[in-house]
């Protein structure tokens, strides 16, 4: 009789163990949500998916792609629990008592800037005084962005003839209605551009941007969860950053490739069987070139180098959204991904203070943390 309970025990044992083991290797289903469309420039999340980097952290990942304040709505109230979301709505967001935490600081760059011909004369921020300036209107990064670049030259938007043109940069600027325009800087003047070189903008032969950037350190994109994932999962959180790090760490070093796994997603993507076989090369290529550990400067070298190559086999309307991709990887590259600073959370909630956006300044340290980096960012 002894033998036998322990028999049973053992088995009931054995049988915990088994249902233990399975619960948690079961994979954690995770909505990430995402501002936009489908979108070359958000490659990594793409990467992520196509290598594993979120399977292999446990979670089942689907992507929900809506309007920004929604992303932020689910993400506060813990329907959803991660999502890519701009400082300014954290800031917006924490001061409405919202419990929403940047823990990943994405965009390392602000990717808003003004662009204008440089046959203009227009050769400073300060020489826009008095010349009319498109821009969507007056919200979002774009006026967010515009605002702190004026007022880190000493200006306010009362110096410029503000024109509210909508998402429509390329088209106004090249018909000559307006002789700037506020863009995101990894595609429109790059848009512009292409128009320029076709000759079909207005007379205007090359461009000249003005980066946010250069100016004043703002914090833009960054991956956003609330405190009450902090606390109950802080494992999860740990996990997603690891992740997405490895991604853009790939997604930087390795653009061919991180071309070729957003085919799945991003529709229209321009791609030939020819333009196919090429980033297939240059992948291929890359992956040895970087088994030999190079410095960031010499990966920067090799984006390069890979663009000057493409560019003389493949047409710009071909190349278009891959130059998208490294435009975007400039704003992405830093020496430690994914670090947030203080001193520029508190820059940016100046601009939202300055602007009325915000009218309680929250404490800024705790709209981010840094703490759930991998060793190798901090």
């Amino acid at each position: 009789m002894r033998r036998l309970r322990a028999i049973v025990v053992l088995l009931i044992v054995s049988l915990l163990t088994v249902v233990s083991v399975q619960a948690q290797t079961e994979p954690i289903k995770q909505t990430l949500f995402l501002p936009f469309v489908p979108n070359i420039q958000f490659a990594p999340i793409y990467v992520a998916l196509e290598n594993g980097d979120f399977k292999e952290a446990n979670f089942d990942v689907q992507l929900q792609y809506g309007e920004e304040p929604t992303g932020v709505d689910l993400i506060a109230a813990n329907q959803l629990q991660f999502g890519v979301i701009s400082a300014e709505e954290v800031i917006k967001a924490r001061a409405q008592t919202r419990p929403v935490v940047e823990v990943y600081e994405w965009f390392q760059k602000y990717p808003i800037g003004i662009v204008v011909s440089d046959a203009s004369g227009i050769q400073s921020v300060k020489d826009l005084k008095d010349h009319k300036v498109g821009i969507p209107g007056r919200f979002g990064a774009s006026y967010d962005g515009l605002t702190a670049l004026l007022s880190a030259n000493g200006m306010t938007e009362k110096d410029i003839d503000l024109q509210e043109i909508g998402f429509n940069a390329p088209d106004v600027f090249c018909v000559g209605a307006v002789e700037a325009a506020v863009v995101y800087i990894n595609n429109e003047p790059l848009q512009i551009q292409q128009r320029a070189d076709a000759g079909n903008c207005n007379g205007v032969k090359t461009v000249n941007v003005f980066a946010v950037s250069d100016s004043v350190d703002m914090v833009s994109n960054g991956i956003m969860t609330n405190e009450q994932t902090i606390t109950d999962h802080p494992k999860w959180v740990t996990d997603m950053v690891k992740a997405f790090d490895a991604a853009l760490r790939e997604s930087i070093n390795n653009p061919a490739k991180t071309y070729l796994d957003s085919l799945k997603y991003v529709d229209n993507l321009p791609i030939t069987d020819d333009f196919k076989a090429a980033l297939e090369e240059a992948a291929t290529a890359q992956d040895k070139f970087l088994a030999g550990t190079p410095d960031r400067s010499a990966i920067v070298d090799s984006r390069a180098a890979l663009l000057k190559a493409l560019t003389a086999k493949f047409d710009a309307a071909t190349l278009v959204q891959f130059e998208v991709l490294l435009n975007t990887i400039d704003l992405w590259d830093a020496d430690h991904l994914g670090l947030a600073d203080k001193a520029s959370w508190e820059v940016t909630q100046k601009v939202l203070t300055d602007m009325k956006f915000v009218t309680t300044p929250i404490d800024v340290e705790k709209a981010f943390t840094n703490a759930f980096l991998p060793p190798e960012s901090k």
